[in-house]
Order: C-alpha cells, then sequence, then structure tokens
C-alpha cells in the first residue's frame, strides 16, 4: 500500500481475504450468517486499512455535487433505456448531471458501481435491482446508503427490506387485464414466458396470468410455463416447448421473449394471430416494427426515470429533514397497445 493510503473498498477485501463481496459487507454488518472467526478475519482486516464503511457515502451532506448515480441492469431491455431517458431529461432540466452505470444483472458490480460512483461524490442514487441481488436476497450495500442519509430511488425492481422512496408498474394488474384479452377471444392454452420468481416483477405478473384464468374457471397448468434464463436466452427451449404442449395464446413477461415466441411459433407453421396470439412487455421498437406488430404492455418508462427523479431531487433539495422519513411508492399505470398478434374487437 505504500505511504499513499488508498480508499480501500469492499472488493480489495474481498479479494485479499479470498472471500465474496457479499461476505464481507455482511461481516462487516456483524451478521448472523457469517461465522465468528471470518467476521473477526475481516472485521480486523478493514480496521488495519482504516476501511470506512462507506466509501458509498463519502458525498458530504452539505457539499452538492448535482450529480445524480443510476444503476441499471442491463441495456439490452428497451425499457430501462426508456427509464434512463427519463431520469436524464427530468434531472437536466432541474440543473443536474446524471452518471450512469450498468450491473449487468450481477450482484457485485452493483456493489462496485455504486461505490464507484459515490467515490465521486454524488447527490443519490437511482436505481433497478440487479438479478443476482434478488436471488441472494441481499440488501446490505443499499441499506449502508440509506442509513447515512444518502436519498435512494428503487424502480420496476425493488424490494420491500430497504427504506426508501420507489416507482414501480401495476404489474399484477395489467397482466391480468393482458390475460383476460387473451380468455376473451376463447383462448382456452394460454402459455406464460417468464424469468424466475426472485424478480419481483415476473412474480407479479404471474400472479395477474393466475387470478385471469382462475376468474374464467380455468385451472392453472404448470407445464404451460416457461421459465427462461434472463440472459442468452435459447431458441430451442421454446419450440421443445411449443411442440411438447397444446398452445393458442402466449404471454410474455418482456418484448425479447414475446418476439422470439412469435418467430417460433411461425417457423413451426403456426399463423399469428389466428392460431396462437401474442402479447409482451414493453413497447419498443421490436414490437412496433415486428411482422405481424406486437400487441404489448406499454410500461412507460419514460415517465417512470422522470417520476424517479423528481423524487430523488426533491429529497435532495429538501433541507428540513424530518426525523419522520415518509417514503412514498409511486405506482404506475400500464396499459395494452392493442396491434396484429392479437384478435381485437
Amino acid at each position: 500500500m505504500g505511504s499513499f493510503k488508498r480508499k480501500i473498498t469492499l472488493k480489495h477485501i474481498a479479494r485479499e481475504l479470498e472471500v465474496s463481496i457479499s461476505t464481507v459487507s455482511k461481516a462487516l454488518k456483524n451478521s448472523e450468517e457469517i461465522s465468528t472467526e471470518t467476521k473477526e478475519k475481516i472485521q480486523a482486516f478493514a480496521k488495519l486499512y482504516n476501511y470506512k464503511p462507506n466509501n458509498i457515502a463519502i458525498s458530504l451532506k452539505n457539499k452538492r455535487t448535482k450529480t445524480i448515480g443510476v444503476v441499471i441492469p442491463d441495456i439490452v431491455h428497451h425499457f430501462f433505456t426508456t427509464v434512463f431517458r427519463g431520469i436524464e431529461k427530468y434531472a437536466n432540466n432541474r440543473g443536474y448531471n446524471v452518471i450512469v452505470c450498468v450491473s449487468d444483472e450481477s450482484f457485485d458490480k452493483e456493489v462496485i458501481n455504486m461505490e464507484l460512483l459515490a467515490n465521486g461524490s454524488i447527490d443519490g442514487f437511482i436505481m433497478s435491482l440487479s438479478a443476482e441481488t434478488q436471488q441472494k436476497n441481499d440488501f446490505n450495500h443499499l441499506k449502508e446508503v440509506t442509513e447515512q442519509g444518502i436519498p435512494l430511488v428503487l424502480f420496476d425492481r425493488v424490494t420491500d427490506e430497504v427504506a426508501c422512496d420507489k416507482v414501480i408498474l401495476n404489474d399484477k394488474k395489467i397482466a391480468y387485464e393482458a390475460t383476460k384479452k387473451l380468455l376473451l377471444d376463447n383462448r382456452k392454452r394460454i402459455a406464460l414466458l417468464t424469468t424466475e420468481s426472485y424478480f419481483n416483477v415476473s412474480e407479479k405478473r404471474n400472479q395477474g396470468y393466475k387470478k385471469a384464468l382462475k376468474e374464467y374457471g380455468i385451472d392453472y397448468d404448470k407445464r404451460l410455463t416457461l421459465v427462461l434464463p434472463y440472459k442468452g436466452v435459447d431458441e430451442s427451449d421454446v419450440r421443445t416447448f411449443f411442440e411438447r404442449q397444446q398452445i393458442d395464446a402466449v404471454l410474455c413477461v418482456n418484448e425479447i421473449f414475446a418476439i422470439l415466441a412469435m418467430s417460433v411459433a411461425q417457423k413451426m407453421g403456426y399463423k399469428i394471430p389466428e392460431e396462437i396470439a401474442v402479447i409482451g412487455f414493453t413497447d419498443g421498437l421490436l414490437s412496433q416494427y415486428a411482422n405481424p406488430s406486437l400487441t404489448t404492455v406499454a410500461q412507460h418508462g419514460v415517465k417512470m426515470g422522470e417520476i424517479a427523479a423528481e423524487m430523488l431531487i426533491n429529497r435532495v433539495e429538501a433541507e428540513m429533514e424530518s426525523d419522520e422519513e415518509v417514503y412514498r411508492t409511486e405506482v404506475l399505470q400500464a396499459t395494452l397497445i392493442e396491434r396484429n398478434s392479437t384478435v381485437n374487437t
């Protein structure tokens, strides 16, 4: 380390002691999950190198940087780019700069991104949880930020574990509406293409789908649900699924799954929407220019970004900090855009 004291981060400690970032984070929080021996080792090391558990939170309360840090899970899905656009548009109008990092669905990257942004001093964070963070159910890095009094707004993929402002979509209700539309068209074998249930948004969409089926007296058949990986979806998985099940409609939790399902069904000779109707989530260019064009749930990402930025900046600028923190969860109403992948009345 030499005479020059470099700021040490969770990542350094993890690498040095050959443990995961998550373990370091928990050990410094004195979590019961970590053995006493490991905890003592990590805490001693952190003390030796003068680790302040808040590299994340070095931005001084009185020193405004007029910069917001944004962490999004990926840039493949059109939805996240629209949210970022909304954040940037609103923030710039209020004289703030925005720095964006991509966690690429990784827990470690999410933690590192937060440390990186905070070391550059920012006024607050806006973020959507990575897949791994939801899977691990480890939110220490977020609690560390909020406990420092640094404003945080979570959007879309959120957790009840962290007390902060949130912006979400009425996922369950809109999935229910979308499924109901298919049921009203007399579809009886409606498939669901979804991701792992630790994605809270997918879970809510699954609930909406089941609720609609139940209302129409159709038993939920788990063979009609295909769980796909959130990265690197393989066309053959979808093909096998379509070969094994008789299906007359598909509800997909994102745009990429919907386009894939439609393309595979067409290659197999199905007519869309006559034989198989398809509805996706996210109204992006893919949906508009697909052939046939895709009926989709508009998630109003730009609006979601604007609301998140407004919540954050208002929090940053609220001089009078009350002792009683009252956090809001804003629920955005999604809308169904009917195009040619469904039969529309």
